[in-house]
């Protein structure tokens, strides 16, 4: 399976994007207590190998960047289940986790250049998807960013040109992550997303 995005920018800034920790820190996952830098440490350098603008991850994922019209294209060729057998169950998951770890790529590379994000992260299952019940949290007309079969991503202004990607699975599975820019208050944004996150739960 292949997961790409084209980035409007040189081959040289989105190799750079996932080389430097920093940099790959503006996009990757989500913060959390003690564990993104370790996350970045384990998957993009640890066991990974470089040749050329070609990434290998331990885990047998590879990563491509090579020029494209309108900037770079960034392939993500995924290791065929049963490469890795202690993560078999969870394919899937890591699939869609890929898909909008390369959508913040771009993002943060297009939109957010060398500027670092706050980011909240929720789940939970049950209730129903979260992409059908954005009303209270940002607006109707929010720009979007990407759709996938399982996502959504959206541009909000008012976290500082940030974005949203929220996340349902056939499983019921939801996720949403919200990455913030400049002087947004991380803190009363959290209010504001935990209490439409406990009452997304309920419905």
């Amino acid at each position: 399976m292949k997961i790409e995005v084209t980035v409007a920018a040189p081959v040289e800034t989105v190799w750079s994007a996932l080389r430097d920790r920093d940099t790959i820190r503006h996009w990757h996952g989500w913060e959390y207590e003690g564990g993104l830098d370790e996350e970045i440490e384990q998957i993009y350098f640890t066991r990974a190998v470089e040749d050329g603008t070609t990434l290998r991850l331990g885990n047998g994922d590879v990563f491509a960047v090579e020029p494209a019209a309108g900037g770079s294209r960034v392939t993500l060729t995924r290791a065929p289940l049963g490469a890795d057998p202690d993560w078999d169950a969870y394919y899937d998951d890591v699939t869609e986790g890929w898909i909008t770890f390369l959508h913040q790529l771009r993002f943060a590379v297009e939109r957010h250049p060398g500027e670092p994000r706050h980011t909240l992260f929720y789940t939970g299952t049950g209730g129903r998807s979260p992409i059908d019940e954005l009303d209270g949290l940002v607006p109707a007309d929010s720009e979007v960013w990407y759709r996938s079969d399982h996502q959504l991503g959206l541009v909000v202004d008012a976290w500082g040109n940030g974005l949203l990607v929220l996340s349902h699975r056939p499983n019921g599975a939801s996720t949403a992550i919200l990455s913030a820019y400049g002087d947004t208050d991380r803190d009363q944004l959290d209010a504001e997303s935990s209490k439409w996150w406990a009452n997304l739960a309920e419905r």
